[in-house]
């Protein structure tokens, strides 16, 4: 079981890894990487990684494991395969983006028409269309995640 972990660690390119654990060595492992250095992330698929799953700062189910590993999880790989997770990762930062772009895109058109509507120089008409716009622009926005992240497969 070690000799994979390391062979999995190398192709994803993790430097520090820890495989043969109980439930509870798990457990204490990540609560002890979180108070030495930060942010831990755990891969697990089974009830006994269920625990350490939710502990972890990013939590990564296998597609194929057990019901409660893939409840817990924040990420879940449906293919069952690590060397998924770095494009995962990416979308995961592009979708961020494009949401905290198109919620300020969303509140900045919607302050700007409430403003607008103060002194009466924005019409119901125009408000409609305003906030229609906002929502398709937003839509295609979001959209260009899905074609971007075909692209990259």
């Amino acid at each position: 079981m070690l000799r994979q972990a390391k062979k999995v660690a190398d192709e994803v390119g993790i430097d520090t890894f820890y495989a043969d654990l109980l439930p509870e060595e798990k457990l204490s492992k990540i609560r002890q990487i979180q108070s030495d250095s930060g942010k831990v992330a755990m891969v697990g698929d089974g009830i006994n990684d269920s625990p350490a799953l939710v502990t972890a700062d990013l939590g990564i189910a296998m597609g194929q494991g057990t019901d409660s590993a893939i409840e817990v999880a924040d990420i879940v790989l449906m293919q069952n395969h690590l060397g998924k997770l770095p494009l995962t990762i990416k979308i995961a930062k592009k979708v961020r983006k494009v949401i905290a772009f198109n919620i300020t895109f969303a509140l900045g058109l919607k302050a700007i028409a409430l403003l607008l509507t103060l002194p009466g120089l924005l019409t119901l008409w125009m408000a409609i269309l305003a906030d229609m716009g906002a929502t398709i622009i937003v839509t295609l926005l979001g959209l260009t995640i899905l074609i971007r992240s075909r692209e990259e497969k």
